[in-house]
């Protein structure tokens, strides 16, 4: 009885974890580029809940609907990434860092208080229409079929993105920018193209975490992207923020430690256990898990 439960808090934790790395490459891969923690990811996950709930109010909650969430998501969260890049970050590239992290917190704060004021949107909660729950026994360990839709596409799209990342010449220019902005400039790539890419890129797996993440927990607000927006940071932290594959591993403990103590512990110290991580994590090993340590010359 007890490897049942067990086994179903990893289930429980493996979904869990699927929603945070999508939200974390986001934080990681622009990190990875432009050095910059870019705080208001988690918004963006809202504005795509939000997108995806509007479509679905509209049409029903039917496979075909949720395909067109997904797209109508994806378009709005990419549209809005690269405008935040083009107009708040872009002007600060060569400023200093604090400039642009003030900036970044500024941009969280008018996206969720923008939202708050629409008269279509308003600060109420709302009931996210998505798909409705089943239970399915697998042995003796219960998954819902929200769990495994959030498992399997989630995994989809990290295989895709690391198909990009990897295989594909914009790929390339991104791993080329991120390892040295200037000379991958001077040798023909541009750069500011692929700044942009990237931040679209980020935005479009910040809004396929929005629909999962609504999904799951089928209530959005204005505020909603707070809370798993700083947990993904946490998680792109402890794997070694810059790292792709550090983020995945990072969202993964992170969301078994979260789902272990809400399991065996309680729900009001989940929150407590994943920041007492981030803080650890800082003192011991600042460079996360598969992060390389970098020596600055003075």
């Amino acid at each position: 009885m007890q490897v049942a439960l067990y086994l179903q808090q990893l289930v429980n934790a493996l979904s869990l974890g699927s929603i945070y790395a999508l939200i974390a490459l986001g934080y990681t891969m622009v990190y990875g580029i432009v050095k910059l923690i870019n705080f208001a990811h988690g918004d963006i996950l809202m504005i795509g809940a939000y997108a995806g709930y509007f479509v679905l109010a509209s049409n029903g909650a039917s496979p075909i609907s949720m395909a067109i969430a997904f797209i109508v998501s994806m378009t709005v969260c990419a549209i809005l990434g690269l405008s935040i890049e083009r107009f708040a970050y872009k002007p600060l590239r060569s400023a200093p860092r604090l400039n642009s992290l003030i900036t970044a917190i500024a941009v969280s704060l008018i996206l969720q208080n923008g939202m708050r004021v629409l008269p279509f949107v308003g600060p109420n909660p709302r009931e996210f229409i998505g798909i409705t729950s089943k239970m399915i026994n697998v042995g003796s360990v219960q998954i819902s079929n929200i769990q495994l839709i959030v498992i399997v596409f989630s995994a989809i799209l990290m295989g895709i993105l690391y198909y990009i990342i990897g295989y594909t010449k914009t790929g390339k220019a991104m791993r080329a920018v991120s390892f040295d902005m200037n000379v991958a400039g001077l040798m023909g790539i541009s750069v500011n193209k692929t700044i942009s890419f990237t931040f679209a890129l980020g935005s479009v797996l910040a809004a396929a975490g929005g629909i999962l993440y609504a999904s799951a927990y089928p209530q959005i607000e204005p505020t909603m992207g707070a809370m798993p927006g700083l947990k993904a940071f946490v998680a792109a932290v402890l794997g070694g923020i810059g790292s792709v594959p550090g983020a995945v591993l990072g969202a993964f403990i992170l969301a078994v430690a979260e789902t272990f103590t809400k399991g065996f512990l309680s729900s009001q110290f989940a929150d407590a256990i994943s920041f007492t991580i981030l803080i650890l994590i800082l003192l011991i090993k600042p460079s996360g898990i598969l992060g390389k340590k970098i020596n600055v010359k003075v």
